[in-house]
This record gives structure tokens, C-alpha cells and sequence, in this order.
């Protein structure tokens, strides 16, 4: 958590070099606070740290520059901050975007910084859109990173997720989750940057098929 927020304020610090210290901490401690609710299983800091060592895999790849590698982690902080995992589908995102349009207002961002990270918590909806910027596609590389994990982390996410969906019914939730996860195995190219279609992409595929595999097939019960 300290290396968090000091993380926070010094990316803060480089995109509004002028916001009051006090108002950038009160800032990343609510963010904090957030992910770190209890409804949350996968989404928590694991999560955000991961999608931070991504888009430096992205940056030294030079699928992503410096600048708008910044503008991705202070996307990061914001694009799961509102998490309920039974909200209806966008819901999330669109909250999310929310705050961080009033926060970053309040901490006197820049207008263009606010909005692409606004249009990126919003993509991250449904990993697709329209004349997608390099900065949109290293986004939502990287916040995909985790179906390219080791094997033994990707089982643990998908267990976090399962968990987080712990209200639905079992069969209910395998069916939905396989949906979810064949949408992706099934896109010609799972990753938009080259990078990750080089590098992520292959340990992505097999995990995605292991899994929905076991998806798919007979339940705890045998049936």
C-alpha cells in the first residue's frame, strides 16, 4: 500500500505538477480504499499493479510512449474504482469514468489528459471501439495481460472471479463465463498492440482454451 500512493502522487505530480499535495492524498487514499473493498476478489491491487508491470512491458517494447504511458496508469488507478460485480454490464466503467472526470477536475487536470482517460475507463467496457489510438490499444493490452499469466496465476484469477460471482448459481456462471471468454479466443487477434500479439498472445490462447474447456465441461457433480 505505501508503495502504491507514492506511486499515485508521484504520477500525479508529473501530470498536474501544480495540485496541492493534500488534495492528490486524499485522492489516492479514496482510490485506495476502493480497491481494497471486500466484494472484491481479482479486482484488487494485484490487479492494478499487473496492468502497471504490463504497460511497462508495453513502453520498453515501444508499443507506448512516456507520456501516454503515464496518462495509462492514472487510467489504471480510476478503470475498475467503481466495482460491483453484479451491476448491470457498463455500469462500472461508466461510474468509474465518473469519478475520474470529477476528480482529476477537482485536482485541476487538464482537460485533454481528463477526457483520454475518461474514453480509456470507458473502453475498458468492452475491449473494443473505433479508431483506437496507440494509447487505447496498450491500455487495453494491458489490462487484458492477466490471460497471458503462468498458468498457476491465470487458475488463481479465474478462482478470484469465480468468487467474486459467488452469488450466481453454478451453472448459470459457467455458461456466462465461457461466453465471456470464447468472445476473446475467437477475436482473429486477442491483443491490438504488436507487442503482446507477439509476446502475450500464445500463453493467452492456451489458457483461454484450457479453461473453457473446463468451462464446458461436466460439473463438480459429474453431470
Amino acid at each position: 500500500m505505501p508503495a502504491l500512493i507514492s506511486w499515485w502522487r508521484q504520477d500525479l505530480a508529473d501530470l498536474i505538477p501544480f495540485a496541492l499535495d493534500d488534495a492528490v492524498q486524499a485522492a489516492g487514499t479514496d482510490l485506495l480504499r476502493r480497491w481494497a473493498e471486500p466484494q472484491r476478489h481479482y479486482h484488487r491491487t494485484t490487479h492494478l499493479v499487473e496492468l502497471f508491470w504490463a504497460l511497462e512491458e508495453l513502453e520498453d517494447g515501444d508499443d507506448l510512449d512516456p507520456r501516454d504511458a503515464l496518462l495509462g496508469r492514472v487510467a489504471g488507478w480510476f478503470h475498475d474504482a467503481v466495482y460491483l460485480p453484479l451491476a448491470a454490464a457498463g455500469t462500472n466503467e461508466a461510474d468509474s469514468a465518473r469519478l475520474a472526470v470529477s476528480t482529476l477536475s477537482d485536482l485541476g487536470a487538464d482537460a485533454d489528459d481528463t477526457s483520454a482517460i475518461e474514453r480509456l475507463v470507458h473502453l475498458s467496457a468492452t475491449h473494443d471501439g473505433d479508431a483506437l489510438t496507440s494509447l487505447d490499444r496498450a491500455f487495453l493490452d494491458a489490462d487484458l495481460w492477466i490471460l497471458s499469466a503462468d498458468p498457476d496465476r491465470f487458475d488463481d484469477y479465474c478462482e478470484q472471479v469465480r468468487q467474486e460471482y459467488a452469488a450466481v448459481p453454478d451453472a448459470a456462471y459457467r455458461a456466462a463465463r465461457a461466453e465471456v471468454l470464447r468472445g476473446f479466443a475467437q477475436r482473429p487477434r486477442l491483443y491490438l498492440t504488436d507487442f503482446a500479439a507477439a509476446q502475450w498472445e500464445p500463453q493467452a490462447r492456451n489458457n483461454l482454451d484450457r479453461e473453457i474447456a473446463r468451462l464446458d465441461g461436466p460439473d463438480i457433480d459429474g453431470a
